[in-house]
């Protein structure tokens, strides 16, 4: 590849399973972050968006199993990745991959806004040449997870590890369950959420549901419920897919938003108990946990190299254990009242 070439954009994608026909340049608005109408529409305009290598205009509809790929001819904006002694939380760790443990607060990689503290610039001062997926910013990613979430994640520290953990991502063929505390009590204690995850059309900088398929992409969600608090739950959830923000878009649609999720409502109180002692409670459970209430607990995966299968636990963050003891707490002390 010649130098000016690696000035530019260059994306891949492969439409899933669950894929229903979708113009190509609202599918790729989906997958690539930032992305705008008029700067993919550009793109396919001077023919840079393929699909199965064959060049097409942005009104072509994307099927299941479509190999998508485009260039954009805006130069990007390149930085230096640099290595930084921050510290990890290494839960696990072998020749082909490691497990670690994020606290919250934590940006998985660089992008806007965040060029260092990342998980990523600790990996690169902690681990030398770890393989990427395309990207040299983002060595040894495999997934990912929000900044204010905490919990597990896969590092892959081979070529051969990277290319089959993430293959076992895009089949599904992952084990993922976090631990969530929702507003309300839920309803059902086993359930199932599906619905198409994408772009709000409102504020980009959020993620919705659209029931009727024909926008975002298929994701699916399984729920337990482990505890009811009355006006909260604490609830596992299984990722079948793994979109983004999809626990936290999720449960807003069913009405049950994650607790203190500042940008799908969670950081409201409930309504219709806003009454001043209970006020003042969820006042300083917000103080407790000063971000969405949500933890990647589990992982488990065949192994890359033995094809055995591994599974990998964590504790909560702190201040979820702490929040939810103080909602046990509140949940007793109102039953014995």
């Amino acid at each position: 590849m010649e130098e000016k070439d690696k000035l530019f954009e260059h994306y891949k994608f492969i439409a899933d399973k669950g894929q229903s026909p979708l113009r190509v340049d609202k599918f790729l608005i989906n997958f690539i972050e930032h992305a705008t109408r008029t700067k993919i529409q550009k793109a396919a305009s001077e023919g840079n968006i393929k699909v199965n290598g064959n060049v097409v205009k942005s009104n072509y509809k994307v099927k299941a199993g479509d190999v998508v790929t485009v260039e954009y001819s805006s130069p990007k904006k390149k930085f230096e990745l640099i290595p930084e002694d921050v510290p990890l939380n290494i839960v696990y760790e072998d020749d082909d991959f490691l497990i670690v443990n994020k606290d919250a607060g934590m940006v998985v990689h660089p992008g806007f806004g965040n060029y260092s503290g990342t998980l990523v610039n600790a990996l690169a001062f902690h681990f030398k040449n770890l393989p990427n997926m395309g990207d040299e910013d983002r060595p040894g990613l495999v997934h990912r997870i929000d900044k204010n979430t905490s919990g597990i994640l896969v590092i892959a520290k081979t070529e051969k590890s990277i290319t089959i953990l993430a293959k076992k991502f895009a089949d599904r063929e992952l084990n993922r369950k976090y631990i969530a505390l929702v507003w309300g009590d839920v309803k059902e204690d086993r359930g199932t959420i599906t619905g198409h995850i994408g772009r709000s059309l409102k504020n980009r900088k959020v993620m919705t549901v659209f029931t009727e398929g024909d926008f975002g992409k298929h994701a699916v969600t399984h729920y337990k419920v482990l505890e009811r608090f009355g006006y909260t739950t604490l609830v596992e959830c299984k990722l079948e897919t793994g979109r983004t923000h999809q626990i936290r878009v999720h449960f807003k649609q069913l009405g049950h938003p994650l607790f203190n999720d500042e940008e799908y409502g969670g950081n409201q109180i409930l309504k219709g108990t806003t009454f001043t002692k209970y006020k003042q409670f969820v006042l300083n459970c917000f103080k407790i946990c000063q971000r969405q209430a949500l933890h990647a607990k589990s992982l488990g995966f065949a192994h890359p190299a033995t094809g055995k299968e591994v599974n990998f636990d964590s504790e909560l963050a702190e201040d979820m254990q702490l929040l939810i003891e103080k909602w046990r707490g509140y949940a007793k002390h109102q039953k014995e009242d």
